[in-house]
């Protein structure tokens, strides 16, 4: 009892981590206090707001990549062909006598992916992570390329596309994506 009555009389700033008396470690920090109830308010209001922005822009993604890949193209049925090595369509779009074409073909496959990188870990939070970003789209761009081989009319399976849409997700998730995760959802689990 005399223990009990002591211990409320010695600052906490003495007592060590495990309870007991005692000087604090310098390199343990003071616990910092909850933030007011108003500010958790305005910080998960801020965060559903963000997510709720990002999974609208995911959709609207969804449809423009729906539709740039898989609309048909009878003109060019007999001028497309399935790429199961990696790396060839990358050495024909560059041997390509126009360097615009090369640079809309790869600049176009990158800019499709960036999206992902950007996104994901703003709606999918556990996704978060460049290894969890980068596995979920190759898998949704191999089953979109797969879906455009097998099912679409003029358009063709590439496995060069895979790879450059899963670049570009790693270039959006460096340079924006893995800032913006962290912000929306740094301190999900406090407060």
């Amino acid at each position: 009892m005399a223990r009990v009555a002591l211990r409320s009389l010695v600052p906490s700033r003495l007592r060590t981590a495990g309870g007991k008396d005692g000087p604090v470690p310098k390199d343990v920090p003071e616990p910092e206090p909850d933030p007011p109830r108003g500010r958790r308010v305005g910080a998960v209001l801020v965060r559903v707001l963000a997510t709720g922005f990002a999974f609208v822009f995911m959709v609207a993604f969804a449809v423009v990549l729906a539709r740039l890949t898989l609309q048909p193209s009878p003109a060019s049925e007999a001028l497309t062909h399935s790429n199961l090595h990696p790396g060839r369509s990358l050495r024909a779009y560059l041997d390509q006598p126009e360097l615009r074409d090369a640079v809309k073909q790869i600049g176009g496959n990158l800019l499709l992916g960036v999206p992902f990188g950007v996104l994901v870990p703003v709606v999918a939070p556990r996704a978060r992570g460049l290894l969890r970003v980068l596995a979920l789209t190759a898998t949704v761009m191999l089953l979109v390329e797969l879906a455009q081989g097998s099912m679409v009319t003029g358009r063709a399976f590439d496995i060069d596309d895979v790879i450059l849409n899963t670049a570009g997700a790693l270039v959006g998730y460096l340079f924006i994506g893995r800032r913006l995760g962290r912000a929306v959802h740094a301190r999900a689990g406090s407060g």
